[in-house]
């Protein structure tokens, strides 16, 4: 009888080395994030915004930074469990042993004060000029989006703030930002209650702009007074906008779409027929018109920015990955511990994922776009193009 003799694979040990600081200043460290956040940009921050602590204590503020960003890492468990995750690595360096009640006051000295300026040195593009995926011609995409699914703390403090959802319990912020399509990186955000729209939050976002940028939004931001703010900036749109507008034909281009003008900035208008199979085989149909201010048709055909135009989804796709992956409710279930209030910077925000986006009945597994004549022209259709 044949006996088949399988050898033990080799087996290899691969070991990383995390340089972290020496004696209370330990904890202080993300493993093998913190280059991208070091020493050194921490103590500056905090050295500019006026929290560093006075005298040495077992729980500096550079701890205590490291220790807010390690809590969004690992949203579901509570405060000292957090800091296990930061000591375990540290054995046989003596490391204090804080009390839930310790690291409660020490998120409360610190505040959201240094939070603010290290994400505004962190956040920005992230691909290369080179990198695929993230260019469309000569222009980087990125989108404007809000989100205002993101509770807080039910305080009396954040209640006079924000006032309380009638039906949602919690008071609510609205969140919006501005953020690179082809890698989802933040570029900018900003945030307050939920009284003002879109429009009024995004354009606190503008001076991120550049002449080197293709900005898609959706319909939400279809107004005269916004592609009017933004057109100063230099940069590029494509966005989405109501089909209860009239706006005049000015002239009609090969590929069927045609010049407009629209807030004194000149436009050109592309009326589309999208064509959806779900991942179940049902199908839907329905329209809509884009707006852009690339006006060449020939360099820019009016198929290739139909298609280009389902990359704002990635923005949706963003918050997705922050809002539900990221438990965001787990911050709302530690308010009775914490008790800590929401402090609002001068920019606000906003935004709401789109239910394609998380939903699988409804992922576009097939889609097809077609650029259509306006409706006031006689020209022919252009034919169809699958995105």
């Amino acid at each position: 009888m044949p006996v088949h003799c399988v050898s033990p694979s080799a087996l290899t040990a691969i070991t990383r080395t995390v340089t972290v600081a020496a004696g209370r200043f330990a904890p202080g460290h993300l493993g093998e994030l913190t280059p991208i956040m070091p020493f050194e940009l921490v103590d500056a921050v905090l050295s500019e915004t006026g929290t560093m602590q006075r005298r040495l204590r077992d729980l500096p503020s550079r701890v205590g930074v490291y220790f807010l960003l390690a809590m969004r890492l690992f949203p579901e468990v509570g405060y000292r469990l957090v800091r296990d995750k930061l000591t375990t690595g540290l054995s046989g360096m003596p490391t204090a042993c804080p009390s839930t009640k310790a690291l409660r006051d020490l998120r409360r000295r610190l505040g959201s004060a240094p939070l603010q300026p290290l994400f505004e040195v962190l956040a920005g593009v992230l691909a290369r000029p080179i990198t695929p995926g993230v260019r469309f011609g000569p222009y980087r995409t990125v989108s404007f989006d809000g989100c205002s699914s993101i509770k807080v703390p039910d305080s009396e403090r954040n209640r006079g703030r924000l006032g309380r959802r009638p039906h949602n319990g919690y008071p609510q912020i609205e969140l919006m930002t501005l953020v690179e399509t082809g890698t989802r990186a933040v570029i900018g955000a900003v945030f307050s209650p939920t009284r003002e729209g879109e429009t009024s939050y995004s354009t606190r976002l503008l001076h991120h702009l550049d002449p080197k940028m293709l900005m898609l939004w959706d319909r939400g931001f279809d107004s005269n007074d916004f592609l009017t703010a933004v057109h100063p900036a230099g940069a590029q749109v494509l966005g989405r906008i109501s089909r209860r507008r009239r706006p005049p034909v000015l002239q009609q281009l090969a590929d069927s779409s045609y010049l407009s003008v629209i807030g004194g900035v000149p436009v050109r208008i592309i009326e589309a027929r999208v064509n959806v199979t779900c991942a179940d085989g049902s199908t839907f149909e329905g329209s809509c018109r884009l707006v852009t201010t690339l006006l060449d048709a020939r360099r820019y055909p009016a198929d290739h920015l139909v298609r280009l135009y389902h990359e704002r989804w990635e923005h949706e796709s963003a918050y997705y990955a922050c809002a539900t992956q990221s438990c965001t409710d787990v911050f709302c279930a530690q308010r009775s511990s914490t008790n800590c209030p929401i402090t609002f910077p001068p920019s606000p925000t906003k935004a709401s994922p789109h239910p394609t986006s998380s939903s699988p009945r409804c992922r576009r597994s097939a889609a097809r776009a077609s650029p259509v004549s306006p409706p006031r022209s006689g020209t022919a259709r252009a034919p169809s193009s699958a995105p």
